[in-house]
């Protein structure tokens, strides 16, 4: 076994390895949502920095009554009172434009995408530093000549400088970390997100054909429905390892009927219990389920290619007009269809020790993720030479290098691809122009490539 699963037992199943890989994934996806908030971390920023305030100058006061920071009174007021006034201006001109930034850059992408930007734990750290230094400033103001003693504490002013400075590193990496907000970065920021879950979601395996799914299980009697009661919510993570453990302690089958990715409403099925000798806790079943306002990236492998045809279908309308940037999300897209067709995709059944099935999770199919790579680009982009071209590319560099068993969807979009230029183009030229498979769009040929 390669890929991420190489470190896993021999004596598990392919369905146990599988469920341990993307169940590491979403643990990891409910730590980092536990500890990454929006307001959290500059909460925590401002009462360290007042708590600082309160203790540190006491503590020094008690401990070295006679140090004090080589300045005058007059001068540790001013510098204090300074960067105090000073972070407070910078935190609001800084933020103002950050947001500004972040709602006009979302008409060139995906406004679910430009949440990941404003959400990032950069953005939250460096409003907690801020905070912290306009703070801790004006803390350690009311410590300078205190009780007429004519002192400076140095520990307070020593501290005030590392935080301005820490502040000053802090913009510079925020300023770095605001150039995300390009469409470049942000289809490579993407393309990125979707390399990682394919990597932690599907193996590598030299059959990628399996037997159909065992249905049998459907002849054992239903005995539990566990359905979705609330507003709309969208399943982001499931813990696999833990539905398996439920239905093997019942000796049941469980069904997922919503998958990962999938918005349900009220009264909508969850998922569905085959065969158990007692019924499930219903708690214990929610708790496997992970719901959510929006679709995550963790365990939904094809969010970011639809976030990539997102960008390139708003590049594509007439408002936009910018071909050029449906061909480098053309671009990300390609690989990741490049990573799919090499990796295992029928991985929905989930088995136990003993090699009975457990688990049943709909996943996408090879079909699938082509028709979303490409249905909705070839509908906007039909007219545009440029982007057919990359289309073409595209499906032709994929043909040789996919398994045998997968070529018939790519051949099938050969042809979709000819009749929509033949429907599009009226003058032959054009047709024979936009026919032609380039990876640049408007480049070089791929014949003349390969003839030189």
């Amino acid at each position: 076994m390669t890929g991420p699963f190489r470190n896993v037992p021999p004596g598990l199943s392919l369905g146990w390895r599988v469920s341990l890989q993307y169940n590491c994934t979403a643990m990891a996806y409910r730590r980092d949502r536990f500890e990454v908030t929006a307001w959290g971390i500059p909460m925590l920023y401002a009462v360290a920095a007042i708590t600082a305030g309160l203790t540190f100058p006491r503590i020094e006061t008690h401990i070295w009554p006679g140090r004090a920071a080589g300045m005058s009174v007059s001068a540790a007021m001013a510098i204090y009172s300074s960067i105090a006034s000073g972070m407070i201006a910078l935190t609001g001109i800084v933020f103002s434009l950050i947001f500004l930034m972040v709602t006009f850059s979302a008409t060139a992408y995906s406004p679910r995408l430009a949440l990941w930007v404003a959400r990032d734990p950069v953005v939250s750290h460096a409003l907690g530093i801020f905070t912290a230094t306009f703070l801790y400033a004006f803390a350690a103001l009311a410590w300078v000549d205190r009780s007429g003693s004519g002192k400076v504490p140095i520990i307070s002013a020593w501290l005030v400088i590392a935080l301005l400075l820490a502040s000053v590193g802090m913009l510079v990496i925020l300023i770095q970390r605001i150039g995300l907000l390009q469409v470049g970065r942000m289809l490579i920021f993407t393309g990125d997100q979707g390399r990682k879950v394919i990597t932690s979601t599907y193996p590598l395996t030299e059959s990628l054909v399996v037997a159909g799914r065992p249905d049998e299980f459907r002849t054992r009697p239903r005995t539990q429905i566990v359905l979705h009661h609330g507003p709309p919510r969208t399943v982001q993570a499931v813990d696999i390892a833990a539905l398996i453990n439920l239905a093997e302690s019942s000796d049941g089958v469980i069904e997922m009927i919503a998958a990962v990715g999938d918005t349900v409403l009220e009264s909508m099925p969850l998922l569905h219990v085959f065969g158990t000798r007692q019924t499930i806790d219903e708690s214990k079943l929610r708790q496997a389920i992970e719901l959510g306002d929006e679709r995550t990236f963790n365990q939904d492998p094809k969010y970011a290619i639809r976030l990539l045809v997102d960008i390139a279908i708003r590049a594509l309308s007439p408002a936009v007009n910018d071909p050029t940037t449906a061909v480098q999300a053309l671009d990300q897209i390609g690989d990741l269809l490049l990573r799919l067709g090499s990796r295992r995709l029928e991985i929905g059944d989930f088995r136990d020790s003993e090699d009975k099935i457990r688990l049943v999770i709909p996943f996408p199919a090879w079909e699938d993720f082509v028709r979303l790579a490409l249905d909705e680009i070839l509908f906007c982009g039909a007219s545009s030479v440029q982007v057919m071209r990359r289309m073409n590319a595209l499906v032709g560099d994929l043909i040789p290098v996919v398994p045998e068993e997968r070529r018939a969807v790519l051949r099938h979009w050969q042809a979709r691809l000819k009749t929509s230029i033949a429907r599009s183009f009226a003058d032959e030229h054009e047709k024979l122009n936009a026919s032609v498979a380039d990876r640049q769009g408007l480049g070089i040929p791929q014949q003349h490539s390969a003839a030189s």
